[in-house]
């Protein structure tokens, strides 16, 4: 896959549908004159728990400029996080002051401020103590109007209860508030089963407001897979009601299962979520929304190579005082991988990880191997203190640091009198006996009879840990013969340790290559965050992340992303290919390991929220059409007042130098001007509506608008739609299919692929990796130009058997056209349109949903 393969990759998800991304990032201008709003509800806003506030926290700029000072994020009031995270003060907002002091007059402590990332979102945050008091009086309306019951020790439901109710109140007295000015557009997006209570009754009380829910991990799916089942064969033979009450989250089951069924739109963030959300929740999702990251936040430009070097010294050093008495290895020939995440031993795949290492420790002592590979495990966990051994280590290392650099001094000030003296200095005069007795101190204060520790820390009740249980079953102890040494560090990485002292970002940078064979991971950031570092990773295809490079990249392992197969192969096979990967891995050279983390680091415009951040607005745009038709009306309108004046092309970054405009080569690092698609959406001002007549005065529970009922599209306007879009992808530009401009430099010679193959005779190597990296010595240059050779994309993409569908949610929700009149509805719909639940609060839904 060549550069501009990347490039006209990320600018197809940009224009997807075409819809041109970049125009309706405004500022929000547009939001403000059709009084669109957008009310972000999730668990970790200010809130630091888990991944969804890495999701939440690197889409706020990009969010920001679509929705400008129309951007509200909501979530529960953290004392200890909102110090640091979130600057408090009254919001500049009338309709947001209104609303909270309402809130504040029902008795609920609300605070507002903004929050103190890129981008300086508002937020509102709920003190859920304050509302503790309506706890019960709140289950009993829920279980009237959702048939939902929530038990009294499970705190953390009770709690999601409080926050649930407390953002339904807060969304019905804000569409009262912004309707008092002028019609109104409101989208609230909710984020994981701990914020569905607040969609469910939001939906059930029929709110003109449109409603997304987005699942990032499956609740019933996560404990499945914790439970070592055979999950992804079984999907379909499930008994989910009986898993569910075995596992005591019945009742959080039924909440994400309500919510996912109640909303307008509901996504996930990878096809394989998508297949697991479709039998365990029984829907299909609208959209696949995957998670991007504020690449600018990592970009390093051509200096990463420099920051890989720098972090890689400071493992060393720490490498030294770890194996004191046992350092008897070239670190120039050392390589650092590692995983890293939450501590869940086998959805994060740690258990295949370990038996990985058993077998490539193998590999390397039979095909006698002179490299060294040093393995990180960091995983949290509860620990005492730091191991004793590892203390000394580095105390021991700081001692002979201290003493050679006093020797060094004294060295130089004797080589200087000397030789200012005119004399050539002899041995004995330069290293005296008093400095050979201080380094014989040094080497005997730093013997050892133990071996050094496989963990840094001493961690509680270690006799059941798994990790450890696991690393002692494979014997992995750090021997002298070992070619693999482990280190498990069960904390998280902080610049301020006396051991590591180094960020999280900081190490990835310093390692070669990071491993992360998940069984259960519907996202995964870690191995997206190794790929804007420009390190090399693997990953499987039962993570979001191994799914969408794999469909997006061609050849992706000639990228440095190695895909294992866990679905589709047995855990020995699978766990025999990660062992594979990492083999081959040890024997690319320092040029090829060069030329590889530069490559990685170009597909880092993939995973940017300013190209996937399309998806969520398509999502977006497809829940204001299902709550009012109207408004793909004005979408047509846009487009056909715009259609006249095209956009000014956009060039997307270049992740290495462009060519002189007259080089006779061609390489592909050329950055290709091509018109255009026409935009389907523009984000030009239009003229402001005029503001609606003033609703009645809030009620707890009123009537749901006509509007709110799923009507169907008007045929009229879905005609245009299409045409539009078919004039859009006519006139979609055509790059040249190129290869990338190493693909001839570093594809494998044949003398090579003797010293490989001679290399590792002595044992059976299955799928062995074609790297297309070549043998060029230990350069640093890595941008060599060469003469293109063209190519076949053929894309891969994940597959499936049986029942395993994937749904093509793409052309089922889209407003082009596909969507027909006799579209059926959930099972709240059809309880929303016979009765008001505010005249018949104990009516019971009559009809199932519709799978």
């Amino acid at each position: 896959m060549s550069i501009s393969k990347i490039k006209h990759a990320a600018k197809s998800l940009k224009n997807f549908q075409g819809i041109r991304f970049e125009e309706c990032l405004d500022d929000g201008e547009a939001a403000e004159q059709l009084n669109k709003w957008l009310l972000e509800v999730s668990w970790e806003v200010a809130n630091k728990v888990g991944g969804i506030y890495t999701v939440i926290r690197s889409k706020v700029p990009v969010t920001k400029k679509e929705y400008g000072n129309n951007y509200i994020c909501l979530g529960p009031y953290n004392d200890s996080f909102v110090k640091t995270e979130v600057e408090i003060g009254e919001s500049k907002l009338d309709v947001i002051r209104d609303t909270v002091n309402e809130m504040k007059r029902l008795g609920i402590h609300v605070v507002t401020g903004n929050w103190l990332i890129e981008g300086f979102p508002q937020v509102v945050l709920f003190d859920i103590g304050s509302a503790i008091h309506r706890l019960d009086d709140w289950k009993g309306d829920f279980f009237r109007h959702a048939r939902i019951g929530i038990p009294y020790h499970d705190r953390e439901a009770n709690d999601a209860l409080v926050f649930g109710f407390c953002v339904f109140w807060f969304i019905g007295i804000f569409i009262d508030q912004v309707k008092r000015r002028q019609k109104c557009y409101v989208i609230a997006h909710f984020h994981e089963w701990l914020t569905g209570v607040g969609l469910i009754m939001t939906r059930l009380c029929g709110y003109d407001c449109a409603l997304i829910f987005t699942t990032h991990a499956t609740l019933l799916g996560r404990y499945l897979c914790a439970g070592s089942t055979d999950f992804y064969n079984n999907l379909p033979l499930f008994d989910l009601d009986k898993e569910a009450g075995n596992r005591r989250i019945y009742h959080r089951y039924c909440i994400e299962r309500a919510a996912a069924s109640c909303t307008h739109v509901f996504t996930t963030v990878s096809k394989i979520t998508g297949i697991e959300s479709e039998y365990l929740l029984k829907k299909k999702p609208d959209v696949l929304t995957p998670n991007g990251l504020n690449v600018q936040k990592f970009a390093a430009l051509h200096e990463f190579q420099n920051l890989h070097a720098q972090n890689k010294e400071k493992l060393h050093a720490f490498v030294r005082g770890h194996f004191y008495g046992h350092y008897d290895f070239d670190l120039d020939k050392t390589l650092y991988i590692f995983t890293a995440g939450r501590y869940e031993f086998t959805n994060k795949g740690a258990d295949m990880f370990i038996e990985s290492l058993a077998r490539l420790n193998h590999m390397l002592k039979s095909s006698g191997s002179d490299v060294t590979v040093v393995a990180f495990l960091i995983f949290p966990t509860a620990t005492n203190n730091f191991n004793v051994e590892s203390l000394r280590g580095q105390s021991i290392a700081k001692m002979f640091r201290d003493t050679v650099s006093n020797v060094q001094s004294d060295i130089g000030k004797r080589l200087y009198e000397i030789s200012l003296k005119g004399h050539l200095p002899t041995p004995a005069e330069i290293l005296l006996s008093s400095d050979l007795i201080e380094l014989k101190k040094c080497i005997y204060g730093s013997q050892r009879s133990t071996l050094p520790p496989i963990c840094t820390h001493n961690v509680c009740d270690d006799i059941h840990d798994p990790i450890l249980n696991a690393l002692r079953r494979c014997q992995l102890f750090n021997a002298r013969s070992d070619r693999v040494k482990v280190i498990f560090h069960p904390e998280f990485l902080r610049s301020t340790s006396p051991l590591l002292p180094l960020d999280y970002d900081e190490f990835v940078r310093g390692c070669h290559l990071g491993v992360f064979p998940s069984y259960y991971e519907p996202w995964g950031y870690t191995p997206a965050e190794c790929t804007v570092l420009g390190v090399p990773n693997i990953s499987t295809n039962l993570s979001g992340f191994g799914c969408f490079m794999e469909e997006h990249v061609h050849d992706a392992h000639t990228y440095g992303i190695y895909i294992v197969d866990r679905r589709y192969k047995s855990g020995d096979e699978s766990c025999q290919q990660l062992a594979q990967y990492m083999f081959d891995f040890s024997l690319l050279t320092r040029r090829q390991r060069i030329i590889l983390r530069n490559r990685t680091e170009r597909l880092s415009e993939l995973l940017d929220w300013n190209v996937l951040g399309i998806y969520y607005y398509r999502a977006r745009q497809i829940a204001l059409t299902r709550i009012h038709p109207e408004f793909e009306e004005e979408i047509i309108k846009l487009a056909n007042e715009t259609s006249s004046n095209p956009s000014t092309p956009v060039i997307s970054r270049s992740s290495t130098p462009a060519p002189h405009e007259h080089d006779d080569e061609g390489t592909d690092d050329e950055d290709e001007s091509h018109p255009p698609p026409p935009s389907q959406i523009s984000s030009q001002k239009v003229s402001p509506k005029q503001p609606s007549s003033i609703d009645q005065a809030f009620e707890p529970s009123f009537a749901r608008p006509a509007s709110a009922t799923h009507l169907p599209l008007d045929k009229q306007f879905r005609a245009a739609a299409v045409a539009a879009a078919n004039a859009a992808a006519s006139d979609e530009p055509t790059f040249t299919d190129a290869l990338d401009d190493e693909i001839r430099q570093i594809t494998i010679g044949k003398d090579n692929q003797s010293k490989l193959t001679s290399t590792s005779q002595t044992i059976k190597h299955d799928d062995k990796v074609d790297f297309s990296l070549d043998d060029l010595g230990d350069l640093d240059d890595s941008h060599d130009s060469q003469e293109q050779v063209p190519y076949e994309d053929n894309k891969t993409s994940i597959s499936t058997k049986h029942d395993f569908t994937i749904p093509d949610v793409l052309q089922q929700t889209t407003i082009t056209g596909n969507t027909t009149s006799g579209e059926s509805t959930s099972g709240a719909e059809n309880i929303l349109s016979s009765s008001n639940l505010k005249d018949q609060p104990n009516t019971k839904s009559t009809e199932k949903e519709q799978s």
